[in-house]
């Protein structure tokens, strides 16, 4: 339908190493770097710091709600508000980037500017769940995605030796986002209410998302609209590669939002002060911060599927290790929102340079949204089923850690049968 046959996707080289400034890929120039890319760059950071930075907030919302508006519903069903807004943040991206495919970022980022900064204002007008829902589960999250659709997808059209690096520094504007809105809300709701707290954030937003819809820019050229620029086509999972990639997405996708919504309910539940526990989110993002930077820099030199395995590998340790033994242990929680937010936060960078090593960049966006609309099924689901884990459990939180934890097992395993598959058993320590 949208990809013709002779355009079936291929697996890039397993090398992509250059001493060259510029690259040569599939007759494609990538410039790695220059001041277009390193500003696409930095307006990408922007953006992902206004939208991902929501994503990476929901335990604070989770927490401020079911203790104030909301707390007369359970925590599964004020999971949904939030899982309605992660599910549309992946999903609408199977409309949005072949969107960006043929026609580029600016009509994206602008209207999902527009729509974040709506849900950001009118967030301290809420008071009933189904406010919340249409401001923060619906306006929110379709912001959410035409903003970070094309935020990540625009730097691999800059860059290829550097893509790493470059889309880690991007996504790392969601990890600053993520420590923004804790610190910002748990300073300022007691001193000027709820509702003026939002309204601080929307100044901050309106700075960065103006700077994301003058910087965020595309280097192909524009496409005509026409069914096979721009309908989804589900045939690119013939390339049983990117299929067990975007698996292995799933299942990760699938576990990491029950950490970062539930680790300052689950801290507050056993007896962490309340200033600890809203700023225990912005630790993980804090170390999510440097876990986006650093895995893409080692990752172009050490291999980026390579990375990823050894990072979902050490998420899972970490849910084991230190989040199901901590109970009420400050010194473990602490530890554990580091390592977490460390560990996890390669999720965000890693997985776009890992789907682009599968496809050519002209599909790029259409390859990476199709990917992420599969993977929107699992943030649907994985709030509400913690949620009921808890309650089934009568608030202990064991099954909830040990569901996480089998998430990060499915996409490990997922992500190791991708490497096994294009470099072989024989040649499983290899760049790949």
């Amino acid at each position: 339908m949208a990809v013709k046959d002779s355009e079936e996707p291929k697996s890039l080289p397993q090398s992509i190493h250059s001493d060259t400034a510029l690259n040569v890929l599939s007759g494609d120039l990538y410039p790695d770097g220059g001041l277009t890319g390193w500003l696409c760059v930095f307006g990408s950071f922007m953006g992902l710091l206004a939208s991902l930075g929501m994503v990476n907030s929901l335990g604070t919302f989770q927490a401020f709600l079911e203790a104030h508006q909301l707390q007369k519903y359970t925590s599964g069903q004020i999971g949904w508000i939030f899982s309605i807004y992660t599910f549309l943040t992946f999903f609408c991206g199977i409309l949005i980037g072949p969107f960006f495919d043929a026609r580029g970022p600016r009509v994206l980022v602008l209207a999902g500017s527009i729509l974040i900064m709506t849900t950001v204002t009118t967030l301290g007008l809420c008071v009933e769940y189904w406010h919340f829902m249409l401001s923060f589960g619906f306006c929110g999250g379709l912001g959410t995605s035409l903003v970070f659709t094309p935020a990540i997808a625009a730097v691999s059209h800059f860059f290829l030796q550097k893509r790493g690096i470059a889309t880690g520094i991007a996504a790392g504007g969601g990890a600053i986002g993520g420590m923004i809105i804790p610190l910002v809300l748990e300073s300022l709701i007691d001193q000027i209410g709820f509702a003026w707290a939002t309204r601080v954030l929307a100044l901050i937003w309106l700075v960065c998302l103006g700077v994301a819809c003058i910087t965020i820019t595309s280097r192909l050229p524009t496409k005509p609209f026409s069914k096979e620029n721009i309908l989804p086509d589900l045939r690119i999972f013939r390339n049983i590669p990117f299929l067990l990639t975007t698996l292995a997405v799933f299942f990760v996708e699938w576990g990491i939002f029950i950490p970062i919504s539930y680790i300052s309910s689950y801290a507050l539940a056993h007896g962490v002060s309340p200033k600890l526990s809203y700023h225990l989110l912005a630790i993980m993002n804090a170390g999510s911060f440097f876990g986006r930077v650093l895995p893409g820099y080692f990752a172009d030199r050490l291999g980026r599927f390579n990375v990823l395995i050894i990072t979902v590998a050490l998420c899972l340790l970490s849910n084991v290790c230190l989040w199901l033994p901590a109970s009420g242990s400050v010194p473990m929680l602490v530890v554990y929102s580091c390592a977490f937010g460390f560990f996890s936060g390669s999720g965000i960078s890693l997985t776009p340079v890992c789907i682009g090593q599968l496809c050519q960049t002209e599909h790029y966006g259409r390859y990476y949204a199709t990917a992420y609309t599969i993977v929107s099924l699992g943030t649907l689901t994985g709030i509400p089923i913690a949620g009921e884990i808890l309650s089934r459990a009568n608030g202990d939180a064991w099954g909830l850690i040990i569901f996480t934890t089998c998430c990060y097992a499915g996409g490990l395993i997922c992500a190791i049968s991708v490497k096994v598959m294009q470099c072989g058993w024989c040649n499983i320590w290899s760049f790949y």
